[in-house]
């Protein structure tokens, strides 16, 4: 089995400052059709993180359309997962954080967009996208504006991870209420600065952006720089969540 790489990008996503990852991940693609994929910002206009993807992945020479997985339905439509199993290179962006997992899991769309990735093909998220590939995505516990996280299931493409983005900006501020309310005392919270990516290929973690990532524990907090590799995160896998 040949797993594609794999980026978690921190947030602020097809705009300057992403060329780093984004160039990384286009070099990276194996060929076939390129899909940006606006499942989480399916109620703030996904036509328009759409026509954002199309526009910056097209200044890089790079063409991408959309695969508008926006409602279970769509998720279960067996035309759009022969279309995604096709897929050489998927970008989910931002918007929901609790979306994603509650429209993807146990569909066939992405068990197909799965079995592309074990094949070879590249799978990035940007900030709730990003979020959604941990074995957790972190909610609001109650209101809008509210700090407190509670964790969800999410897609568990990477476990024992929780991804914290914006991290230079706001993300974090949900560190402490994360970590206090955090379902097993090994979990990893991963800060992601905006504009800056955790990339995972052939098993080796390294921070591509001009931002730092912050792995952290209920014991220890490390910070990697640009450029460095990430130690003792885990490796992707593929492994069953489960369905909402």
């Amino acid at each position: 089995m040949i797993i594609g790489p794999l980026a978690l990008v921190g947030g602020d996503e097809l705009h300057p400052g992403n060329e780093p990852q984004d160039r990384l991940l286009v070099r990276n693609a194996p060929g076939g059709p390129a899909f940006v994929v606006t499942t989480a910002a399916a109620r703030q206009h996904p036509e328009r993180a759409a026509e954002n993807a199309r526009r910056w992945f097209g200044e890089l020479g790079f063409a991408i359309e959309e695969l508008r997985l926006t409602t279970r339905a769509r998720a279960r439509s067996s035309e759009l997962a022969v279309r995604a199993r096709a897929g050489g290179f998927f970008y989910f962006v931002g918007g929901d954080p609790g979306l994603v997992p509650t429209v993807l899991a146990g569909t066939p769309s992405w068990d197909a967009i799965v079995e592309a990735w074990r094949g070879g093909a590249v799978l990035a998220g940007s900030s709730a996208g990003a979020m959604a590939f941990g074995e957790w995505t972190l909610i609001r516990e109650r209101m809008p504006g509210d700090e407190r996280r509670r964790f969800r299931p999410a897609l568990g493409l990477v476990p024992g991870l929780a991804v914290v983005p914006h991290f230079d900006t706001f993300g974090e501020r949900w560190v402490g209420p994360a970590l206090d309310a955090a379902p097993r005392g090994d979990v990893i919270l991963l800060g992601l600065d905006e504009r800056t990516a955790a990339v995972c290929i052939d098993g080796t973690w390294r921070v591509e952006g001009a931002g730092s990532v912050s792995a952290i524990t209920r014991v220890r907090r490390d910070v990697f720089g640009s450029g460095e590799e990430i130690r003792d995160l885990p490796r992707p896998g593929v492994w069953e969540a489960d369905p909402p």
